[in-house]
């Protein structure tokens, strides 16, 4: 897995300039988010510690764990944070969290069944592992939106979805790994490593990011994102 070290800067901007991360993103992760005071919760990709800062409010502990030192300084602020590379957790004990997070984090990793097991590993029974990820459809090779020349409607190209792969998408001055794989393979993996499905979210684009903008309009009724929660048997 790379290091981000080119890419924290993109992020960060990201992450303040990007309407669709507040208008998306974070209320599917709140809306899936299910712990109570006190609880100790590992966020896996931590980026600059946003989801520490809610666990916060909640008056929860929350231990971020990220690649690059410079997102990792920035969480700092909002929690302590462990400077590692995922999918490995070894430095963490067993049963000792009360729950995993991973936001936009899953699809840049290529090996999910080590994430599902070690999270697995490290969280206590009846613990949760709450993921947001870009839903399965958009992530394969090849997958986009067409356009009906004859009456304007829009279909999903769904490319190659029934096998794994990878693209490289632009970032900022560099370029980021998504790691595609189907639903099925998610949800299998996740049952292999003991966690069982509780909730299951699919959210397409809200109206505040399609005013203005024909096409993606027509694509309100395609899922983007995909919210998951899972709990330890």
């Amino acid at each position: 897995m790379s290091d981000w070290s080119d890419l924290d800067t993109w992020w960060q901007r990201e992450l303040t300039e990007d309407p669709s991360y507040q208008a998306e993103v974070r209320p599917l992760f709140l809306e899936l988010l299910d712990h109570s005071p006190g609880e100790v919760i590992l966020d896996l990709g931590t980026g600059t510690g946003w989801v520490l800062e809610e666990l916060g409010r909640r008056r929860c502990t929350g231990i971020g764990v990220e690649i690059n030192p410079n997102l990792a300084a920035a969480a700092f602020e909002h929690g302590p944070v462990v400077v590692a590379a995922l999918p490995d957790l070894s430095w963490c004990r067993d049963d000792a969290v009360d729950g995993v997070t991973a936001v936009l984090v899953l699809e840049h990793l290529a090996d999910i069944a080590t994430v599902f097991g070690e999270a697995g590993r490290v969280t206590r029974s009846g613990g949760t592992f709450t993921l947001v990820i870009n839903h399965p459809q958009i992530t394969a090779p090849g997958s986009a939106p067409v356009v009906d020349p004859v009456d304007g409607e829009v279909f999903w190209r769904w490319g190659e979805y029934l096998e794994t792969g990878s693209t490289e998408e632009p970032a900022g001055d560099g370029a980021v790994t998504f790691h595609h794989r189907t639903m099925a393979d998610l949800l299998t993996t996740a049952a292999g490593a003991g966690w069982v499905l509780e909730t299951v979210i699919e959210r397409g684009l809200p109206d505040e990011l399609v005013e203005g903008d024909p096409l993606l309009a027509l694509q309100q009724g395609l899922p983007r994102l995909l919210g998951v929660r899972w709990r330890r048997a």
